[in-house]
């Protein structure tokens, strides 16, 4: 008998070009006329679904993906990745003739944060009606990810997305919403995503916004991330009381640099041990080569902790352990390893990133860094 995913993973796709950068001590800029020698490029499924999906794979989790892409070369080349590492990654996926399939050119010269030259393609269409309920059954987790970049799913206060978390949690999955980015002159800048939220958050077990992300979107007199971390952590508190009183069960966000913070309401749906808890656990030190998709990786190593039951003061080492190995690796997902390697490394003492002086909240809430692992293989 087929095994089904254990995990849905949808929203945003595109295919990834990673072109090599040469290091350069001047910023990076492409000047008219000019000719400039790079080296190879990269090619890899991206957007949440890519990179958020694979990552669960390599963790070891029956995953299915549902992404809209066209009937194209991209779009070919997209369904032939997923099928590289399983065929039935790709089963679900969601096939247009109508539009083409997204693709981004991400620009990630050495020392400087990326840019991305961005098609978005057939996502601008997607709408709840494009998702078959049976490729869902059996599952236990539903993640959707970049609405913000989804036109059709942030419209009219986020009318279809809301369609579709209703749709999923009466089906009895867990519900997980990340977002992104957004353009402040884009139209998805002219959104009242406060509105958004409050619509969709109460069909929401677990929001994963980034911190940045976050405060722009509710919160635009937070500290900034790269401010003091007594001040973030205040910010934080902010933040995250305002998302429970919007109706989602959980909050984790994601802060950069300084790590993953995690709060919940009573009764969350995430397990035993999640009611009304509060922990942050900073990231973990490695040689940084590529931070594209450190993001999705983090919140696919969240999703594996909470498929495994584990307690969240578990299952925060476990997040920020896969993001970092994913940072290892210029391309979004091929640093992630097993479940098993990402508990190795924590088990064996690694080391977390310091950031002077840390509050002493921070530091009460800090989860466990040395603690016993559980099997290679999800339950």
């Amino acid at each position: 008998m087929e095994e089904r995913p254990q995990v849905i993973v949808a929203g945003h796709i595109c295919i990834d070009m990673i072109p090599r950068l040469p290091s350069t001590e001047a910023r990076f800029q492409i000047e008219p006329g000019s000719l400039m020698s790079i080296g190879p490029a990269r090619f890899s499924a991206g957007g949440a679904v890519g990179n958020v999906g694979l990552a669960l794979h390599r963790l070891g989790v029956r995953t299915g993906l549902m992404g809209k892409v066209g009937n194209d070369q991209f779009g070919q080349a997209l369904l032939s990745m997923m099928r590289s590492h399983d065929p039935a990654l790709a089963e679900a996926m969601i096939i247009s003739n109508n539009e083409p399939t997204s693709y981004s050119i991400v620009i990630e010269p050495p020392g400087i944060d990326r840019a991305f030259m961005h098609c978005s393609g057939a996502n601008d269409t997607l709408v709840a009606d494009d998702f078959d309920a049976k490729r869902w059954e059996g599952a236990k987790l539903f993640h959707f990810g970049y609405p913000p970049i989804m036109p059709s799913m942030h419209a009219s206060d986020g009318e279809e997305l809301v369609k579709l978390f209703k749709r999923v949690k009466e089906d009895g999955l867990i519900t997980s919403l990340d977002m992104c980015s957004v353009d402040p002159s884009s139209p998805a800048g002219r959104v009242d995503w406060r509105k958004l939220l409050e619509n969709v958050l109460p069909h929401v077990d677990l929001f994963v916004p980034s911190y940045v992300e976050l405060a722009w979107m509710i919160g635009k007199d937070c500290a900034s991330e790269s401010d003091e971390t007594g001040r973030v952590a205040a910010s934080l508190e902010q933040l995250s009381t305002q998302v429970l009183a919007m109706g989602a069960g959980a909050v984790a966000i994601k802060v950069g640099e300084k790590g993953l913070y995690l709060r919940t309401k009573e009764n969350c749906a995430l397990g035993p041990n999640w009611s009304e808890r509060e922990l942050w656990h900073p990231c973990y030190q490695v040689n940084v080569v590529g931070t594209t998709g450190s993001g999705d990786c983090t919140v696919a190593g969240l999703l594996t902790a909470i498929l495994n039951q584990l307690p969240p003061d578990e299952a925060l080492p476990v997040a920020t352990g896969v993001g970092a190995c994913s940072v290892e690796d210029a391309s979004a997902t091929a640093g992630v390893p097993t479940y098993a390697g990402v508990w190795q490394r924590i088990n064996k003492g690694w080391t977390t990133r310091a950031f002077g002086s840390t509050p002493d909240r921070w530091r009460a809430m800090n989860g466990k860094s040395m603690i016993a692992g559980p099997n290679d293989k999800a339950n």
